[in-house]
């Protein structure tokens, strides 16, 4: 059974870091495109970042960059979110999620096959 799990979140005051994890199990996905994406109650799930398989690319979404980065450890079968200088803005909950059979990033969620139960990400002004 495929599981990706992620942990990390909480809450926080704004300015400070947080890192995401996100554990797959299972199956390998060192060939695969893996990406985090984060939703509100009411809002559609927003793509956040993409990493390709091997890890040889990286895209972030605008409002992030600078300040987001992902990465993976294929050897732990790990992707990561590393969140400097949040925001209360980036409350949301954050979800991890993997294409199946594919190298390349996508911001589309619907390009995803595997998808985490998400962690919750608070930050306070």
């Amino acid at each position: 059974q495929v599981q990706l799990v992620e942990s990390g979140g909480g809450m926080v005051q704004a300015g400070v870091s947080l890192t995401l994890s996100c554990a797959a199990s299972g199956r390998t996905f060192s060939g695969d495109a893996m990406g985090w994406f984060r939703q509100v109650p009411g809002k559609e799930r927003e793509f956040v970042a993409g990493i390709s398989g091997f890890g040889m690319y990286t895209s972030v979404a605008d409002y992030m960059k600078g300040r987001f980065t992902i990465s993976r450890d294929n050897a732990k079968n790990t992707v990561y979110l590393q969140m400097n200088s949040l925001k209360p803005d980036d409350t949301a909950v954050y979800y991890c999620a993997a294409r199946r059979a594919s190298t390349g990033t996508s911001k589309l969620p619907r390009e995803y096959y595997y998808w985490g139960q998400g962690t919750q990400v608070t930050v306070s002004s």
